[in-house]
């Protein structure tokens, strides 16, 4: 397995809408394991393929605190909605940023396991927030864009800054201090 690249915010590619997987063969395969690895390392609870610049419909999530219920979401799609709930989001593509997003609480999701077998299923509280920012991503949105232009613009600004900060450290101190996203 292999640890992947994670785009950050405002990287244009993260704006990609994905596409449906149509092929469930070994790369998909691989792909996912590697998608997992680099979530458990960055470390998250989700990670839609065009956070990794692979736009194709595919969504790998945890939130297990034991991080063995990994879960495999292909060409997702929501068929039902209830109730409301904001929960303090953050994002692998917006390092350190978290605000309240407000979302359905409840929803009855269908996709296509890694084998491309497809399934329903009923997702509340955290695995439904979950699925649903992640979902956002397979369209090209970030948890940003439900924010203020304001906040948004001193979001991008923060995050310019660091970047260049982390740019600037000698590799060997960058190595040691970051978190683990590649």
């Amino acid at each position: 397995m292999a640890r992947l690249q994670i785009l950050e915010y405002p990287d244009p590619r993260l704006r990609t809408r994905a596409v449906a997987v149509r092929e469930f063969d070994a790369r998909l395969s691989r792909l996912i394991d590697d998608m997992f690895e680099t979530m458990y390392a960055a470390p998250g609870i989700g990670l839609a393929s065009s956070q990794v610049d692979f736009h194709q419909q595919l969504i790998v999530m945890d939130v297990s605190d034991t991080k063995d219920q990994p879960l495999v979401f292909c060409n997702p799609e929501i068929l039902s909605r209830d109730g409301v709930a904001t929960y303090e989001e953050g994002c692998l593509s917006v390092p350190g940023i978290f605000d309240d997003v407000e979302r359905a609480a409840r929803i009855r999701a269908r996709a296509q396991d890694r084998t491309g077998v497809p399934f329903e299923m009923e997702l509340e509280g955290m695995l439904a927030v979950c699925l649903q920012h992640e979902m956002d991503h397979l369209d090209g949105k970030l948890f940003v864009d439900y924010l203020s232009d304001l906040k948004r613009q001193r979001i991008r600004k923060k995050l310019e800054r660091d970047r260049k900060d982390r740019a600037s450290r000698p590799a060997a101190e960058r190595a040691t201090t970051d978190a683990p996203a590649l």
